[in-house]
């Protein structure tokens, strides 16, 4: 059990705590004795469009994914591209460039704003969007414009437990590499005890609260996996007894993804009651151990390395986000509040608004592309 203390302040005071504490460390470029010194690579602002707030915080997340990035700086993507889908695809690569090889302290996301909102108006709006339903956008556009199709033949034998059994995609992108993940659900009726599984891929796991005050990364993740029993009107039909019965579900991770992101579910309804939850949840910077919730067979990386956190001032029907990245070439941390950019310590990494929380199980690489002449 965690202890519990009183609900924290209302988090903007937080966030306005924060922008104090930041001004005690260098804005870049860095060695501002040198006029002609080119700016640090993947530290660069986004102009605010109009509440896009959300969207920066999501883009700089994403900018600081060498691999991801260096495969749009490279021009692998171009070779992957569908002709009817190659928009959001191609203005993502431009910001990025833009982000991590341009020589300006802050540019315009508009180009990918305006891709993306072609196909999805509301991002074209002057109102604030919810920044995981925003990613979860961008990641499946993404993926819609560089998916190839593979036909491979399944390994799963007898020698592999059902419950570990990975489903066999037809596509595959360089998001499904990084990003796509599977559980495992383990459905028992209560009944019969007949077992049954089902699978499901994810890109980003949204993990419930189970603490108003405090509670730990970990809690969260122990509240999601655990066994939840179906009663009532949530019972579930089973094949064998030919009626719905009350059910046992349990989830595992079967396919534990490169790239682990984690939604923490602070916006609560209960009835016609909205909420945020401001519960200040700890969660560490490194080694988070996944082992405890991942098949055993595929438990080649368990521990994970956090490297970016989206953070969200306010309320429901309004409010602010920023973004907290790891710079893949300096391993040191720095807090993006649109334009404004400040390096900042690790222990202001740690913070009671943090909302999307994104771990890599391996370091990430420096991308070798040039500099921009």
């Amino acid at each position: 059990m965690t202890s519990q203390r009183p609900c924290p302040a209302d988090d903007f005071d937080i966030y306005y705590d924060l922008a104090q504490c930041t001004d005690h460390y260098d804005t870049f470029p860095v060695n501002k004795a040198d006029e002609n010194q080119h700016y640090l690579q993947g530290v660069t602002g986004l102009r605010n469009l109009g509440n896009t707030c959300y969207m920066n915080a999501v883009l700089q997340s994403l900018c600081s994914i060498s691999p991801l990035v260096e495969y749009f700086l490279s021009g692998k993507y171009i070779t992957a591209l569908q002709k009817d889908c190659s928009k959001v695809a191609t203005a993502f690569a431009y910001v990025m460039t833009d982000m991590w090889l341009g020589d300006s302290d802050c540019v315009s996301p508009e180009i990918f704003r305006s891709a993306l909102g072609s196909l999805h108006p509301a991002f074209m709006k002057k109102t604030q969007q919810d920044a995981q339903e925003f990613l979860i956008y961008v990641l499946n556009e993404l993926h819609q414009s560089l998916k190839k199709y593979h036909q491979r033949r399944s390994y799963e034998n007898g020698s592999v437990p059902r419950c570990c059994r990975k489903m066999i995609a037809s596509e595959f992108s360089i998001i499904t590499r990084l990003f796509e993940g599977q559980l495992s659900y383990s459905i028992t009726c209560l009944k019969c005890e007949t077992c049954t599984y089902r699978n499901e891929v994810f890109t980003v796991l949204s993990l419930p609260i189970p603490s108003e005050y405090q509670c730990s990364l970990q809690d969260c993740l122990q509240c999601f996996f655990q066994q939840d029993t179906l009663t009532w009107n949530n019972q579930l039909h089973c094949s064998f007894c030919e009626t719905n019965q009350e059910t046992a579900v349990r989830a595992s991770i079967s396919k534990a993804p490169k790239i682990m992101i984690f939604h923490l579910k602070r916006f609560d309804i209960l009835g016609t009651m909205k909420r945020k939850l401001r519960t200040d949840i700890h969660y560490p910077l490194s080694n988070l151990d996944l082992s405890p919730y991942v098949c055993p067979i595929f438990r080649k990386h368990p521990k994970y390395n956090l490297f970016a956190v989206v953070n969200h001032f306010g309320d429901l029907d309004g409010g602010h986000y920023t973004a907290f990245c790891k710079n893949s070439g300096t391993q040191a941390w720095f807090s993006f509040d649109d334009s404004r950019v400040s390096e900042i310590p690790d222990t202001s990494v740690q913070t009671a608004t943090a909302y999307l929380l994104f771990y890599s199980c391996q370091p990430f690489p420096i991308p070798t592309e040039k500099r921009k002449s």
